[in-house]
């Protein structure tokens, strides 16, 4: 067992499934876990003694903190993150990947850029050709997502070019940011979800769509059990999750005739669906990675991105 280590886990929600699991995880470990919201921390900016406060104190400087900050509070969540890593706290995910991973565009660039298969790909805010955009990615039936949309939502599917037409004029009256994307058909409204830790998947589960549902999503009704992935597909999960800077991710994967293809990289996971189809302590390897990495002021950024 480890040496005893203070922890933070940042989080709006104690009693969330996620968030009590690593507490759990590390209590059982013999580390001392605490959770502190990251909307009610308050930072003194300071080139000699960077300081955290929550709740009137200042924060002494923990061994490690774990981020599970909500896509809706990134931008202070990432703040607040920062200034513990200006402090040389150990970040299992550091806040320049969470922000690059929470970039749908900008992850899928970078993906792009080192040969991740991805589904082709639009990006457009006011097309001055809506056909030709909807040609990009070959066509009807085609996936419009929103680029702020999360869990499910902000995503449609258009079924003929005419509804994606509309679609496409729809975000465009929101003044909104969106992409197209070509639909995999072959996969069947499923989606494989990989939780990688360091550099490894320690589970995997495919999420089935219900009848009539193209999305995934289990909380939209979809099912989940656990899957065995070949090695391409795990060897894509781990690159993936490595092209982002993440030490944990779970990354989204549907099969397509041409390989597997990354559908998004999420840097704060739910343990609640994938600890319950595989029947795995992913807690556990989460805080077992933390007592072989955690030294104080190793961050690749320390800050600074």
């Amino acid at each position: 067992m480890a040496d005893p280590m203070n922890i933070i886990v940042l989080s709006r929600n104690s009693k969330l499934y996620s968030t009590s699991r690593i507490v759990e995880a590390g209590r059982e470990r013999g580390h001392t876990m605490r959770v502190v919201d990251p909307l009610r921390c308050y930072v003194k900016i300071s080139a000699h003694r960077p300081e955290v406060h929550y709740k009137g104190q200042i924060i002494e400087s923990p061994h490690a903190i774990i981020p599970r900050i909500g896509a809706s509070v990134t931008f202070y969540g990432t703040a607040v993150l920062r200034q513990f890593e200006m402090m040389g706290v150990f970040p299992l995910n550091e806040s320049v990947a969470i922000s690059r991973s929470r970039d749908k565009l900008r992850s899928m660039q970078l993906l792009a850029r080192k040969g991740i298969g991805l589904p082709v790909t639009g990006f457009a805010y006011s097309p001055d050709d809506n056909e030709d955009m909807i040609n990009l990615v070959g066509g009807a039936p085609l996936v419009i997502k929103l680029l702020e949309g999360t869990q499910g939502r902000g995503v449609v599917l258009a079924e003929t070019n005419k509804a994606a037409e509309s679609v496409i004029d729809a975000f465009h009256g929101l003044k909104a940011y969106f992409l197209t994307q070509e639909f995999i058909k072959e996969a069947g409204g499923s989606d494989i979800r990989c939780f990688v830790v360091g550099e490894r998947v320690v589970a995997s589960m495919i999420r089935q769509a219900k009848e009539g549902e193209f999305r995934s999503n289990v909380h939209r009704g979809g099912s989940a059990r656990a899957i065995r992935i070949t090695p391409e597909e795990r060897s894509t999960a781990v690159r993936a999750a490595k092209i982002m800077g993440l030490n944990v991710a779970g990354v989204d994967i549907m099969r397509s005739n041409h390989g597997p293809v990354v559908l998004e990289v999420n840097s704060s996971p739910g343990l609640e669906g994938i600890e319950g189809a595989t029947n795995k302590d992913i807690a556990g390897s989460m805080i077992q990675f933390i007592e072989k990495s955690a030294k104080q002021g190793k961050t690749r950024t320390k800050g600074r991105g």
